[in-house]
């Protein structure tokens, strides 16, 4: 058989082949490609051959073109590539993941000629691994209770409070601390109430200013007020036959609270300026991080209004007493970040998850989401190392050990107010100085970061970002 014939022959054999085969020299130009190769880039043989390889932007490649060498490829260095999984883009921009094989060709006196390379188009394959995964999820759904996550026994407690509290429409009281999950609490006690098709609102008592609330509470006519151009429908009137959730109702001011009680006892509002009453079917859920007890005690807070809210008490653990349900949020929040950053997803490394179990964690989960969002974007993948944390759980001090009481005694409130301001300076150095955003990363609500900033003679910031 003449060369030309061998040639055909081997043309034929390799064309035969189901996996992509490309031959490129020292300078990575492709310089053969099989049929299979055509299939699987969309490009066809007159079109690639005399192309870089970086046309087809193969993922593994971009990592190893980074790195110093005397070759446009570390592959070059090392010899070859096995199994390697990675994805190019297609000639019609499509992305295909392949499993890649390569190694270099070397002539009789050791000099390296050129590559080839194999590639199996896996697309089919992730798809459904994809998919084998989504099946997980469904698996692990066990683990929730309409968005709530959690198998601790604390938890677990709470699943079975809210199904029970589902089957009446007697108001509940929901307390927690800032970032517990009060609303999520709420919101399946509406999911499994027969009130599940109709309204769900929810209104931060703490975030309205106090001449407007009332308004967004009952509503308006026209006229009752500088601004008030036409009638407008309040919150109660919106959650009809519904349900209406409200949170941090330990910030309502006295007037607001025998308005309220009325509502709750008569069914029935009045708009802001208004002279007739509008009858509401509304199922009250509250929620509040304070002791409403002693709101009462203090006078702050009307005891006939608690002992109407207070039907049904629903009491969220800080995430510090159920450090068991770390992994399981870890977990949730970074399959959530990476989706949305449109990354792969990353897995927290022992240490570091060692660390979030040592935290207390004062923003409970509010505090640990916001740790793994930055986390997340912060990882250029693969595992996620303590390095991604902020300094407030690698410092030993901010971890969940005793305290040491000095021999002398301490002043114990002055120890309070210093870690406080500690605290607050810096949640105003991490939002750069917006109150409104360092509010948000302490869990509290912004009325109760001045108040904070106030009681503490500490500096004003500013209220909105430039």
């Amino acid at each position: 058989m003449n060369r030309h014939n061998l040639n055909e022959y081997w043309k034929t054999v390799v064309d035969s082949i189901q996996d992509g085969v490309m031959i490129v020299d020292p300078d990575g130009t492709i310089v053969s490609a099989n049929r299979a190769f055509e299939e699987i880039t969309g490009y066809p043989h007159r079109e690639i051959l005399g192309q870089s390889c970086t046309t087809l932007n193969c993922s593994s490649c971009e990592i190893a073109r980074e790195e110093p060498g005397c070759h446009w490829c570390v592959m070059f260095r090392k010899g070859n590539l096995s199994r390697q999984r990675c994805t190019l883009v297609r000639k019609d921009g499509r992305t295909v993941t392949i499993l890649k094989n390569a190694s270099v060709i070397r002539d009789s006196e050791g000099h390296v000629t050129g590559a080839v390379e194999t590639m199996t188009d896996i697309t089919d394959l992730v798809s459904k691994e994809t998919q084998i995964e989504s099946f997980r999820r469904e698996l692990r759904a066990a683990d929730r209770f309409h968005g709530m996550i959690g198998v601790s026994p604390a938890m677990r407690r709470v699943f079975d409070l809210v199904a029970n509290a589902a089957q009446s429409d007697a108001p509940v009281i929901i307390y927690g601390e800032s970032g517990t999950g009060k609303e999520l609490v709420a919101r399946a006690i509406h999911a499994e109430s027969d009130r599940a098709e109709k309204p769900f609102i929810a209104l931060n008592c703490a975030a309205i200013p106090e001449n407007l609330l009332e308004s967004e509470l009952f509503g308006h006519v026209k006229g009752a007020f500088t601004g008030a151009v036409g009638n407008k429908s309040g919150l109660f009137e919106l959650a009809d036959l519904g349900t209406l959730f409200l949170d941090e109702v330990g910030e309502l001011t006295p007037p607001l609270q025998v308005k309220l009680l009325r509502a709750i006892q008569e069914k029935t509002i009045r708009r802001v300026g208004g002279t007739s009453d509008r009858r509401v079917d509304v199922r009250i859920l509250a929620a509040t991080n304070r002791r409403l007890e002693d709101e009462v005690a203090a006078g702050r807070f009307r005891e006939d209004l608690y002992y109407r809210l207070n039907v049904i008490q629903i009491g969220l653990p800080p995430l510090r007493d159920r450090s068991e349900d770390i992994p399981l949020l870890v977990q949730h929040f970074v399959e959530k970040y990476a989706g949305e950053l449109g990354k792969p997803v990353p897995a927290f490394s022992e240490a570091a998850m060692k660390r979030l179990l040592d935290y207390p964690f004062p923003g409970n989960v509010r505090e640990l989401e916001n740790m793994v969002e930055r986390a997340v974007a912060l990882s250029p993948g693969g595992t996620i190392g303590p390095e991604s944390l902020p300094p407030s759980v690698l410092e030993p001090t901010a971890r969940g050990s005793a305290a040491k009481l000095p021999a002398d005694g301490a002043n114990l409130d002055s120890l309070v107010n210093e870690f406080e301001r500690g605290l607050l300076r810096e949640a105003l150095r991490q939002s750069r100085g917006v109150k409104k955003r360092a509010a948000h990363l302490l869990g509290i609500s912004f009325r109760s970061f001045r108040y904070r900033l106030e009681k503490l003679g500490m500096e004003e910031a500013p209220d909105e970002e430039d």
